[in-house]
């Protein structure tokens, strides 16, 4: 149970005070964005404009509103009492930080940039002033606990939701995904020269989250979600398909393809490490040896094939079958290796494949590859006629080249999840889930280690080598340099297993996020392009320390890394991500 002792507050402010105090903090925090935040354009987004928000001034007005109506459940205003059912104290605090931390990252920004505070207008200083007087509100309300520490390690148990009948659910359930996928459009579509904008969007966003956890509105939501699992599956892909029509610049729908290749083959390592718990750290080749498969037989003339065109569905079944024989391959030597040296053996395949395919060039050795220059000129697609390089208007919308190949990765990654979830909660996901938490009690109860390992290995290769087909076309050519072990950008070995670490192991969903922050951030982040990897390694270390079972986890993962009394599971039914390895496996 939650502890319900009430600790003396940071500020002694009486109770009715505090309230007041949030409240026109978050009014004039939104007031403050109507007005000019700076004398100059040149800070991204033009904060010159009195009466029209812009930039980081509509991040701190969502910013303000949101902690307005947090404050009015404390006067208990009807209809906004499912904000925060429990009245805690904490969702107050947080949501109340993120209009503070993106007030103060603005006003520090437009000093770095343009040369001090100087050249703050007078609404920066409202904006300063009014967004940290939310926070003194806060933190002068009791909460339950033992100290300061209990804000940010203990969520309050909300009280119990009223059951919802008829439509309601499934309003809910397509509210939250809008809601999203607004989200996901709004930061997408960023661009790289704002990364100020693209800062306080994250600031924004971290605290919201956090405060809707501490609130219970995201268990809430995921149980919904549990209920509902076909309509709420439909309704994400739907979201997802929406996406590229909201689009005016192809670029972002390239993104958005590459993050569903980067979720895909993250999805099928997820595979191999979170259900199996085998350490693969050279898995990008499967997904190079998918693209260089499917390069050859695809029609480019400086193939060493070249006048041999297969149909897609050829090129994806040759992409597949040669990563499910080079996962048999490696596996079938390596895999009564156990932990580290597993991992060695990986590492060293990764390395080995790209040496090689640099190799392949006719003089260094067989002339299969093109060596360093790789496969170009692959050509687009063509599927019933349909021509995935011409722009196509649905709709009253034109969509580009990346966004009818968008269209087919959306559905190769639900075939993706179709696999993993199908195979995740048969007899033998139950035996990947066994050999995970106890191989040598797996084995003693009948699992046959070596053959259960075998078969995620190679499924896992089979879903990377079919995405590595899709890869090839969308690039238009295959080359050595991405598959490695670790480098600045995704896809590697690196960024692939810490996109399912980050996002939650043994999930679905989750590899999936991971995989969209992982490739999100280093697009949108430019001027960290030289420290890339120390933010990265920084990054992990803080979610390590916070939420070492990822961002979505399941209900097992998080028993282990919590100990009881820390951690309030609400009884509740769970997210489709989290029967995995619970119901499934008979813990």
């Amino acid at each position: 149970m939650a502890d319900t002792t009430h600790t003396t507050p940071p500020i002694p402010l009486p109770r009715s005070a505090a309230r007041l105090l949030i409240a026109a903090g978050a009014v004039a925090t939104i007031a403050s964005t109507f007005m000019s935040w700076t004398w100059t354009p040149d800070f991204p987004g033009d904060l010159t404009v009195y009466g029209y928000p812009a930039g980081l001034q509509v991040i701190a007005l969502v910013a303000g509103l949101l902690t307005l109506l947090f404050s009015l459940t404390l006067w208990n205003v009807r209809g906004l009492r499912w904000l925060n059912p429990a009245g805690a104290t904490t969702p107050l605090l947080f949501i109340a930080l993120s209009g503070f931390a993106v007030c103060w990252y603005t006003a520090l920004a437009i000093a770095v940039d343009l040369g001090g505070l100087v050249n703050l207008d007078p609404g920066g200083y409202v904006a300063v002033v009014a967004s940290a007087l939310p926070v003194l509100g806060a933190l002068a309300l009791p909460r339950p606990g033992s100290g300061a520490r209990d804000y940010f390690t203990k969520p309050e148990r909300p009280a119990p939701a009223r059951p919802l009948a008829g439509w309601t659910p499934y309003a809910v359930v397509i509210a939250g995904i809008a809601l999203g996928l607004l989200a996901f459009t709004y930061g997408i579509g960023i661009s790289p020269d704002e990364s100020e904008t693209f800062i306080g969007f994250g600031l924004l966003v971290l605290f919201a989250a956090w405060a809707l956890t501490h609130a219970g509105l995201l268990d809430r939501f995921s149980a919904l979600c549990a209920q509902h699992k076909g309509f709420a599956t439909t309704a994400a892909f739907v979201a997802a398909a929406i996406f590229p029509f909201t689009q005016s610049d192809d670029h972002n729908a390239n993104l958005g393809v590459n993050i569903l290749i980067f979720g895909t083959v993250a999805l099928g390592l997820n595979i191999v490490v979170g259900l199996t718990g085998l350490l693969d750290l050279g898995y990008v080749a499967f997904l190079g040896v998918g693209a260089y498969a499917a390069a050859l037989v695809s029609g480019s003339e400086y193939s060493r094939f070249a006048g041999t065109q297969f149909p897609f569905w050829a090129a994806a079944l040759v992409g597949m079958a040669a990563s499910l024989v080079f996962g048999v391959l490696i596996g079938a030597p390596t895999l009564r290796l156990r932990g580290d040296y597993l991992a060695i053996v990986t590492i060293g395949f990764g390395e080995i494949f790209r040496i090689a395919v640099n190799n392949m060039d006719g003089t260094s050795g067989p002339d299969i590859t093109n060596g360093p220059d790789g496969i170009p000129s692959i050509p687009d697609l063509r599927i019933l006629g349909f021509d995935f390089g011409d722009q196509h208007t649905v709709a009253g919308a034109t969509l580009g080249r990346f966004a009818n190949y968008f269209f087919l990765m959306l559905l190769i990654t639900a075939l993706v999840v179709l696999v993993f979830t199908r195979a995740a909660n048969s007899r033998i996901g139950r035996a990947w889930i066994a050999i995970r938490e106890d191989e040598t009690a797996a084995v003693a109860m009948g699992v046959n280690g070596f053959r259960v390992k075998l078969v995620a290995f190679a499924l896992g290769a089979s879903l990377a080598g079919l995405a590595g087909t899709v890869s090839a076309h969308v690039t238009y050519n295959v080359v050595p340099t991405p598959y490695q072990f670790a480098g600045s950008t995704p896809p590697n070995s690196a960024f692939l297993l810490a996109a399912v670490v980050l996002g939650g192991m043994g999930t679905v969903s989750g590899p999936l996020i991971g995989a969209a922050l992982l490739y999100l951030l280093p697009e949108k982040l430019t001027f960290l392009q030289q420290y890339e990897l120390l933010a990265f390694g920084l990054a992990l270390v803080v979610l390590m320390r916070f939420r070492p079972e990822g961002l979505i986890a399941n209900r097992r993962r998080q028993l282990e890394f919590h100990a009881t009394g820390q951690l309030d599971i609400p009884d509740s039914p769970e997210l489709p991500d989290s029967t995995v390895g619970v119901t499934k496996a008979g813990a």
